[in-house]
This record gives structure tokens, C-alpha cells and sequence, in this order.
């Protein structure tokens, strides 16, 4: 069986580089959701010149549209619109300043 050191000597005889990455967040976009990583392990596999990049940790699924409920409450509260209203104006507005102007 190879230890660690025997296999990234190994590995740098073949002309394959690898490295840890330090990620506090990575966000995977599937169209309608996304998949987030907080603090993954994230490693950048180098083999003569093609990079791979290897993902582990625990993760979350949230929609894509999804929106904050902290926006939602500032512009229920500056605006006298629905909440399915105001959802609809955070969803389509880049920030929430933006909502509130689309519902006055």
C-alpha cells in the first residue's frame, strides 16, 4: 500500500500537481436550484495542463429564486403591496430598493 508521501511523489513523476483550494463557499447552479457547499474541501488536480477540480462536504439544495425574508419584510413594510406582491417584485428586481420603487 503507498503512504501519503510515496503517492504525491508518485503522482509528481507522472506530471500530476495537486492542491488544496481554500473555499468558504461554493454555490453549484442547476438551473431552477442550486446545490451550496459551506466550507468545502475543494481540491485543483493538475495533469499536464488539464485541471480537474474535486468537491466534498456537506451541502444544501435552495431554490434558485428563492428570496430573503429580510427583503421581503423592508419592502412589506415600505409599500403597501401583498407578500405575493412583493415576492414577485424581489424576484424580478436585482435589490429590494428596486422592488419598492417597481410598487409605488
Amino acid at each position: 500500500m503507498f503512504g501519503g508521501n510515496d503517492m504525491a511523489q508518485m503522482m509528481k513523476q507522472m506530471g500530476v500537481d495537486m492542491d488544496e483550494l481554500d473555499a468558504e463557499k461554493v454555490e453549484i447552479d442547476l438551473g431552477d436550484k442550486k446545490l451550496v457547499f459551506s466550507n468545502p474541501e475543494v481540491s485543483r488536480i493538475n495533469a499536464k495542463g488539464n485541471e480537474v477540480f474535486q468537491l466534498n462536504g456537506k451541502y444544501s439544495k435552495e431554490e434558485k429564486n428563492a428570496v430573503d425574508e429580510q427583503d421581503l419584510e423592508m419592502v412589506l413594510e415600505k409599500t403597501d403591496a401583498s407578500r405575493s406582491e412583493a415576492k414577485e417584485a424581489l424576484k424580478d428586481s436585482k435589490d429590494p430598493a428596486e422592488a419598492i420603487m417597481s410598487l409605488q
